[in-house]
């Protein structure tokens, strides 16, 4: 849950195994470098209960180590507290866009900010696609 001093944001994808831990644990580091972490609360979350409690993907742990990044984190699923404390809820596409202001509607107190992440990229690729279905990079880690 959000402090409710600072900023906070959600990151939020299908599964919170590969698009929003990734985006979580980039913004944690770049916070970190800019010497700001203190004053966020940074988490990432999935639309869906399918891997409550998961690592991400390896390859999405690849990734990030490939760039000096580590991350704990396991996935869960966004709660309606979420809603409530977060001031940002940055998601991945559309899909996420929809069921997040489904769940906002049902939430009394909702504050959050809820936009796709793209939204926020200077080369405006809105839709950040899940690389967990992408055969292509199934293959090369075969």
């Amino acid at each position: 849950m959000a402090a409710s001093s600072g900023k906070s944001v959600l990151f939020v994808c299908l599964g919170n195994i590969c698009r929003s831990p990734i985006a979580e644990a980039v913004f944690r580091k770049m916070a970190t470098d800019a010497g700001v972490v203190d004053k966020w609360v940074i988490d990432s979350g999935a639309t869906t209960d399918w891997n409550t409690g998961s690592s991400p993907d390896a390859r999405g742990l690849a990734c990030l180590r490939t760039h000096g990044i580590e991350t704990k984190h396991r996935a869960r699923q966004v709660t309606k507290e979420d809603f409530m404390s977060f001031d940002y809820i940055l998601c991945m596409d559309e899909s996420n866009l929809s069921d997040l202001k489904k769940k906002a509607n049902s939430v009394k107190n909702s504050k959050a900010k809820i936009e796709l992440l793209g939204s926020y990229d200077p080369e405006k690729q809105l839709i950040i696609k899940d690389p967990y279905y992408n055969n292509e990079t199934r293959k090369t880690l075969e």
